[in-house]
């Protein structure tokens, strides 16, 4: 398709006949990761939708439309959305999703007055890449329980994990030798036939689909209209420290999309504004019920092979994904989509999560053989996955992730010699 395509600018709008359907390739690519979050964490997906549509394009308006980013459900608050969940139902996590939203918005105003070299400087390749790796690995018992286990028994179940594994074998086969843009939707093309399989064996249920309307509102969750929120040193201690993990991943999606564009984003329009943009479309899908926002690496894909930039065209999948949440037979339907088809297409992507961590450590030549950078991957892998956890009060624990990321964090700046956890420390710098 790129040599088919003359490559369109950021401010350019395409013909109008091509623009429906450069908007629909975002929508595609972005669709089956944005909707998985919510289905884990026992969200809406249609407000998943919605919020990803209506984030998208505050995040636009903020950078002024020069940087063409599709955002969507961020994986990185998976465990921590379950555990808030757990603690005090949805209300809760989405508390928690709002305070890392105005984490996102100190972080750009720091970067504003004292520039971003201290972001990169806390946080190297050597810190963010096993925290990537853990953010993945981290999810594996999920993606494997929803794969084996009957949910309405709570049992190993043969057909489930069956229909689990041709889910996962139809999405490996699409990402191996599907070329194009077909390229970039296997999780599609995976969720598609697993869900086709689930209905050979009996496990797909219409009910839903039937009972629904065509034209429906999202069932949102508004602060003081649907719910009273209640703030918590628990929420905070789960919640806002992974905005420090989703910052990091951020820096890296405008790097490669720099690189993609050929303009240095982290210049002009500036992180800070970018990072505004993230945390602003976090804010406002806590303010309807819907999972925490952040750029998406298989939209800058989609970018990287169409060449078509157009900040239009990327405003066109937000209306696009904003219709579809209003459909209600649409967002029925995904609710029958079978945990055991989830679960074979998490099989893959939890694991592409963890394996992009090592990528970062590769492209950035981090020596793990040197005595430094073993120590603080290490020691980041072992917490994080391990569940290891430090009880501050009687209900307040900083665990997994958050702690991974704030030890290493620690081990970074008190173990000696420094520059050799950055490696090619250029690729982190603005020019």
């Amino acid at each position: 398709m790129a040599s088919e395509t003359k490559e369109i600018g950021v401010r350019e709008i395409p013909r109008y006949d091509k623009w429906l359907v450069f908007s629909l390739q975002h929508l595609f690519a972005m669709f089956g990761a944005t909707i998985l979050v919510p289905y884990l964490v026992g969200l809406s997906p249609a407000v998943a939708l919605l919020s990803s549509g209506l984030g998208t394009i505050a995040y636009l308006l903020i950078t002024r439309g020069q940087i063409p980013a599709y955002l969507g459900s961020s994986f990185a608050f998976i465990a921590p959305i379950l555990a808030a969940s757990a603690m005090s139902g949805p209300e809760g996590a989405m508390v928690g999703s709002f305070l890392a939203g105005i984490v996102y918005g100190l972080v750009a105003l720091l970067i504003k007055t004292s520039g971003v070299g201290w972001v990169l400087r806390i946080l190297p390749p050597i810190v963010v890449g096993p925290v990537i790796i853990v953010i993945g690995l981290g999810l594996a018992g999920v993606a494997i329980d929803m794969a084996m286990n009957d949910p309405a028994a709570g049992t190993y179940s043969t057909t489930h994990f069956l229909v689990a594994l041709i889910t996962l074998t139809i999405t490996i086969l699409a990402t191996m030798f599907f070329k194009g843009f077909f390229s970039l939707v296997p999780i599609m093309f995976g969720i598609i036939g697993g869900y086709i399989t689930a209905f050979l064996f009996g496990l797909v249920d219409y009910s839903p689909v039937q009972e629904a309307k065509w034209f429906a509102l999202p069932d949102v969750l508004v602060p003081f209209v649907t719910y009273t929120p209640v703030f918590s040193k628990e929420i905070v201690f789960i919640m806002v420290p992974i905005a420090v993990v989703t910052i990091a991943e951020h820096i890296g999606d405008q790097m490669v999309l720099s690189k993609v564009v050929g303009k240095n984003f982290i210049k002009t329009p500036g992180l800070h504004r970018s990072l505004l943009g993230d945390g602003a479309a976090t804010i406002i899908a806590s303010l309807i019920g819907g999972p925490p926002n952040t750029t998406y690496g298989e939209n800058i894909g989609v970018l990287a092979i169409t060449r078509v930039f157009s900040v239009f065209v990327i405003a066109g999948a937000a209306v696009l994904a904003i219709t579809f949440a209003f459909i209600g037979k649409f967002a029925a339907l995904i609710t029958t989509i079978p945990t055991a088809v989830m679960g074979g297409v998490s099989i893959l992507l939890f694991g592409v999560i963890a394996s992009s961590g090592l990528r970062m450590l590769i492209d950035n030549e981090i020596n793990i053989g040197l005595k430094r950078n073993l120590i603080i991957s290490s020691v980041i892998l072992v917490i994080g996955i391990g569940g290891a956890f430090i009880q501050v009060t009687e209900q307040v624990q900083i665990a997994g992730m958050a702690l991974a990321t704030i030890i290493g964090m620690i081990l970074h700046q008190i173990l000696p010699e420094k520059e050799v956890s950055y490696g090619k420390k250029a690729m982190f710098e603005a020019e």
